[in-house]
């Protein structure tokens, strides 16, 4: 018997979750009042049960809910029932986002901002964030990439461990990404650019990668990337970070930075197999765009 519980921000895509549970076999269950959640986990789950797969969905609908979600996760536990917490999780700015986008209002902000909503309902949920036994930041990920992380651990079983890594190349001439934690400078080794074979190319290109990592500052800075970035992964993780995005950039976005953030998630990717990593390219085609204008 399998029995998982998805909670976490409104806004986060618990729906999402739940209909991706849904599609590989559990059988789901939202917006429960959360007073009948330990009577219905008590009934599904005894022995002659014929379902062996539940996802029940719990949320906050008022500013008295929170406390009542933590009241349901310990009688729960007062029952011995055994669960997987869930916790659907993402930025501030892109739930504002997407509640803009929908032209929908915060389930708890009233008659305020959604902002003050948002705000409300993180405090709110800290404690139940924190006894999540998966945290899934939507963040920054397409609709594949989490159908793919909840096949992860709810049908592959693979250990997940709460912290995602983007490494996103892009030009300090079209701005410093703003979500980013971590940024790298590599404009001090030599630009492909002024080589005029290379300047169409950019950093996807074999001829483009030979260049830049032909130089002996190119692969040192690459070990001693990856030997700090793999030294801060854990402490990261350890202080609750979800999201990780590590931002590498040059004049343009297109030769230098795009080479090296190629590198450093290769190197992740061998190095950390138990950490979900991606590569993004902000600005690699962003000099092809003006010339055609």
């Amino acid at each position: 018997m399998r029995f998982v519980i998805v909670t976490g921000m409104s806004g986060a895509g618990k729906s999402s979750a739940l209909k991706m549970l849904e599609d590989v076999g559990y059988f789901c269950i939202d917006n429960l009042p959360i007073s009948l959640v330990p009577k219905l986990a008590d009934l599904l789950t005894a022995p002659a049960s014929e379902v062996n797969k539940i996802a029940l969905g719990m949320d906050i609908r008022s500013t008295k809910t929170a406390g009542k979600i933590e009241q349901a996760l310990d009688e729960l536990d007062n029952l011995g029932i055994s669960y997987e917490l869930l916790f659907m999780d993402s930025s501030d700015e892109v739930l504002i986002k997407r509640y803009k986008e929908t032209r929908r209002s915060h389930p708890i902000s009233g008659n305020d901002r959604v902002d003050q909503g948002i705000m409300t309902e993180r405090k709110q949920l800290v404690n139940v964030r924190e006894r999540a036994d998966y945290i899934i930041d939507t963040s920054r990920i397409l609709i594949r990439e989490l159908k793919a992380r909840i096949n992860s651990i709810f049908v592959e079983n693979k250990e997940y461990k709460n912290l995602y890594i983007t490494v996103l190349s892009f030009g300090f001439k079209n701005g410093i990404p703003n979500d980013a934690d971590l940024v790298f400078d590599v404009r001090f080794l030599p630009n492909p650019y002024y080589i005029e074979e290379l300047r169409p190319k950019n950093g996807n290109d074999k001829e483009v990668q030979d260049y830049v990592m032909s130089n002996d500052k190119a692969t040192e800075f690459l070990d001693k990337l990856t030997d700090m970035v793999r030294f801060l992964i854990p402490n990261y993780v350890a202080e609750g970070k979800t999201q990780l995005v590590i931002g590498i950039g040059c004049t343009g976005g297109k030769h230098r930075s795009v080479t090296l953030a190629n590198a450093l998630y290769r190197e992740l990717c061998e190095k950390e197999p138990d950490y979900g990593v991606k590569i993004e390219h902000r600005d690699i085609e962003k000099d092809a765009i003006i010339k055609a204008r």
